[in-house]
């Protein structure tokens, strides 16, 4: 510029002065949208909300900056049908539509501008997309049920040929089954969803798909072509029989496929008594034994206009009730990634395994030519047992086996119905080496996005980390399952409750939990009683359980605190009253002791204890503190739904169930009927206990992780006690059960070479010996709850409202730790934290969103202690909150933006 200025006029020097003040003002306060959407989903096909709402997140660069208001407009094609004007809100998440009334099959557009507190106005977004469901069962009654004229292991095909004579301005298919569908429009499978129309509880909610199939369809003639599989719906659920659960004896399908021309005029095409149907290469198929693919009896092109059907036979009409069809609210299954083997091992048996390095959720895809008739058999484990071979024992009753039959030309081999848990496959039928290249693994779970990471100067922790998300994505199949190997694979309820928010930190798991909750509700007994899983398997399991139970209310609150959405008050309302009032008709003086409860379940506990060191907690101290918490929970979200009187009697009764609790269980001295940490770490959670008596509890609480040197928890007091222990001050104790590397402990697994949770802190010996009972798994997420505790308390990011409208960061460094960080996507945009030790030095970097604010607490040991912000002295910084010194804090008020706080010279900080 030195140059530049040498040759400029003063007027004109004056005149690029001000433009690049203009310019640099405008990249200084950029504001833009993005994430544009439609009851949480993106571009979304197959809402029937007759008022979806609409959210979107904002950035900028500029901090200290709250969304003022908003204007929406909706369109259908070019036409707008509603805007909403400028609206004051800072309302960024559930935005409701309030124009005219939307229509069925129908796809609308929206866009959305905002102003902020900084005077900026952003453009208009770039629009965005939904495509509305079937309003009314009316519109499926112009479809019938199709099944095949017998039932056999073998996967129907069901065909339909049709022409297209006018050019087309959209069509959408609608389709469901009995059993698992896979749909293809002219030799192309329909969308990328696995495992549809999904779980649920069928009777009264069976999903159907959406798909926009308009690039799919040709002039002429066309082929609508499904395949189908026993699933969940007709195939064996549960590690023990049980009766018939659904009405339907065969696998069959429902569809509708609505053809719009540009001239105006639809075509409807429906499954009906025209269609055709056959077999073909998947002659079984079942989730916990697995799939057989014999490719000699492939029919290449069944599903394109081309292919010869007058050998197949006609279908047979059903009919079922259409009442119960509901369309697909979250997000479906996918392939998210193919794995290549790590090592090809020959166990000291002589097996031939492959070791792909994780273990998983998915199916191997098999490229490979073979003789014709040759038989390739596939096996699937997650563990080597202590001699190195092939481990197969805790899958039980289920086989889960692949079986190839090769058609003699290049076959590619992939089930369709079925998914496996397993790390090392191993196979038999393929003479000489395995060739790696041959094989790949499809790695399939629920498309959530993902929303949190986290990382620490200790890989081991690092490594527990990877383990807590593979066992969220080896276990939210469609539902979250306790485990994806052995013949259960079932929704535990007490599992999902646990794990809950440890997962919404790692994926965005709204839409995902709002389907299940709505099974929930569908499968509650009338007298309020929850089934232990969810869809339920009658016959199965019991009902009406504590802890397990507890995941109609607790799950509802701890989403609407995540996601800040109340509609998830709204629909699970009935159903949390419901247990609560029954919980209320089970008690005697606001006391409940009745009732069979599985208890703290896979504590720690020894054989021929006669020392008496298990950790055995009396089942109804826990019952009475889950229903003081449930109590709370309604009463609570009574409060948020405006139900003063609900809210009012149930707070009421949740003081009169914590005194009952007081009364039975709690010793003058402080000490419990049980005292074991997870006794200690509920009464403290749950807040169960007279304000004075609160440290004295939690100091028996510290001496009994002292006194055992390790955690004795299971999954009921897992979740909880290093919470609770950084909550009361002992911070080093927490960092001591995380750390320990020893049985029982979160790190023992991962020095035993696991990478993904176990279900038992044991679940292997030292010696790679493998307990011989009926139930151990190595994929199990529920011990994976220490995730919220490395989340929420170890770097400290935490909501203090719904949806992190407002949040802390209040770190608590320990375990001879130098670093820590986190990033969430909240709903409101990427937050992050991270605190690092530095020689003398202490920082923290933290980022907030837009249209948020935080609360920032910054470990000094005295209030004279020197912190910079940018390299500036607290006190000297502009716009920044100071709000004094506690409890070993600096407390400072922050708006949106990135910070930097720095404390020169660390001076004993606490660990509180």
């Amino acid at each position: 510029m030195s140059s530049l200025n040498k040759n400029v006029p003063a007027n004109m020097k004056l005149k690029i002065a001000f433009i690049l003040m203009w310019v640099n003002l405008f990249a200084v306060a950029q504001v833009n949208l993005s994430s544009l959407k439609v009851n949480h989903l993106m571009s979304p096909e197959g809402l029937t909300e007759k008022k979806p709402t609409f959210s979107w997140i904002i950035t900028s660069n500029e901090r200290n900056t709250m969304q003022e208001a908003y204007e929406i407009q909706v369109f259908k094609g070019d036409k707008l049908i509603w805007n909403s004007g400028r609206v004051k809100s800072d309302n960024s998440l559930t935005v409701s539509y309030g124009g005219d009334s939307l229509l069925s099959a129908t796809r609308y557009f929206w866009q959305v501008r905002v102003w902020d507190n900084h005077s900026h106005c952003t453009n208009w977004s770039t629009k965005a997309s939904w495509l509305t469901g079937l309003f009314s069962v009316d519109e499926w009654k112009k479809a019938s049920w199709i099944e095949p004229q017998k039932q056999s292991e073998a996967s129907p095909l069901f065909r339909k040929q049709f022409s297209v004579a006018k050019p087309i301005a959209s069509a959408v298919l609608y389709i469901t089954s009995h059993g698992m569908y896979e749909a293809s429009i002219n030799g192309n499978k329909v969308g990328k969803s696995h495992f549809t129309p999904g779980w649920t509880s069928y009777e009264k909610r069976l999903q159907y798909q959406t798909y926009d199939v308009t690039g799919m369809l040709n002039k002429g003639s066309n082929a609508l072509g499904v395949m189908l599989g026993r699933g969940w719906y007709l195939g064996r659920i549960g590690y023990k029989v049980v009766p018939k659960v659904y009405s339907a004896e065969k696998v069959g399908a429902l569809a509708i496929m609505i053809v719009s021309y540009l001239d105006g005029s639809k075509e409807i095409i429906t499954t009906d008594k025209t269609w055709k149907t056959s077999t073909g290469e998947v002659v079984f198929s079942e989730l916990y034994d697995g799939e057989t693919v014999d490719a000699r009896l492939q029919q290449k092109g069944w599903n394109t206009p081309v292919f010869d059907d007058s050998k197949w036979e006609a279908v047979q009409v059903k009919e079922y009730p259409f009442d119960n069809l509901v369309s697909s609210e979250s997000e479906p299954v996918v392939t998210h990634e193919l794995k290549s083997p790590i090592a090809v091992i020959t166990t000291p048996k002589g097996e031939k395994v492959l070791d792909f390095g994780q273990n998983m959720s998915g199916r191997e895809i098999l490229t490979y030519k073979g003789t014709r008739g040759q038989v390739i058999t596939t096996s699937h484990a997650e563990v080597l047992d202590e001699k190195g071979n092939f481990y197969t024992a805790n899958l039980r009753s289920a086989k889960a086996q692949g079986r190839y039959v090769c058609s003699g030309e290049p076959d590619r081999f992939e089930a369709r119905f079925t998914f496996y848990g397993f790390r090392y496959l191993k196979v038999e039928g393929i003479d000489g080496n395995l060739n790696p290249d041959d094989f790949k693994v499809a790695v399939v779970f629920s498309d959530m996005e993902q929303t949190g990471t986290f990382n620490s100067s200790n890989n081991l922790v690092n490594q527990l980390q990877s383990n807590i998300q593979w066992g969220l994505y080896s276990n939210f199949v469609d539902i979250p399952s306790d485990c994806p190997q052995r013949d259960e694979r079932l929704g535990w309820t007490g599992d999902a409750q646990a794990f809950f928010r440890t997962a919404t930190f790692n994926r965005d798991v709204q839409n995902f939990f709002r389907k299940w909750l709505k099974d929930l509700a569908a499968d509650q007994s009338p007298d309020g009683k929850v089934s232990h899983i969810t869809p339920i398997i009658p016959g199965l399991v019991g009902k009406g359980n504590t802890f397990w139970s507890d995941a109609s209310t607790i799950i509802p609150w701890q989403h609407y605190m995540a996601y800040g959405d109340k509609q998830i008050l709204e629909n699970q309302y009935s159903s949390m009253k419901k247990w609560v009032d029954y919980m209320v008709s089970q008690s005697k003086d606001y006391l409940w002791t009745t009732g069979s409860h599985h208890g703290d379940w896979l504590f720690y506990s020894v054989n021929n204890d006669n020392l008496g060191v298990s950790a055995v907690t009396y089942k109804p101290l826990i019952q009475q503190c889950f229903f003081a918490n449930s109590l709370d929970i309604l009463s609570k979200s009574a409060a948020v739904l405006g139900k003063s009187e609900d809210a009012e009697h149930y707070a009421e009764m949740t003081t009169k169930v914590k005194s009952a609790f007081c009364n039975a269980y709690l010793t003058p001295g402080g000490y419990l009927v049980s005292a074991t940490q997870t006794a200690f770490a509920l009464a403290l959670n749950f807040e169960m206990l007279p304000e004075a008596q609160r440290p004295v509890v939690a100091a028996h609480l510290a001496d009994n992780v002292r006194q055992y040197g390790h955690i004795t928890t299971g999954f009921v007091g897992t979740p909880f006690i290093c919470h609770v222990l950084s909550e009361w001050g002992y911070t080093d104790l927490a960092y001591k059960l995380l750390l320990r590397k020893e049985y029982p402990g979160w790190l023992y697994p991962i020095t035993m070479g696991a990478t993904t949770m176990w279900e038992r802190w044991n679940a292997m010996l030292p010696d790679h010996t493998i307990p011989s009972n009926g139930m151990n798994s190595f994929n199990h997420y529920a011990y994976g709850s220490i995730g919220d505790w490395l989340y929420r308390d170890a770097v400290g990011l935490h909501e203090t409202s719904a949806g992190f409208k407002t949040m802390m960061i209040k770190p608590h460094p320990g375990g001879e730790f130098t670093q820590m960080s986190v990033t969430e996507l909240t709903p409101y945009g990427l937050a992050s934290a991270a605190w690092r030790k530095d020689n003398d030095a202490f920082s923290m970097d933290v980022s907030i969103p837009v249209n948020t604010t935080a609360t920032i607490f910054i470990p000094v040991a005295s209030t004279d202690q020197r912190i910079l912000l940018d390299n500036t002295k607290l006190s000297d910084v502009k716009g920044i909150q100071v709000e004094g010194f506690g409890e070993g804090y600096i407390k400072v008020k922050v708006g949106s933006g990135t910070y930097r706080f720095v404390v020169p010279e660390i001076k004993n900080q606490p660990n509180k």
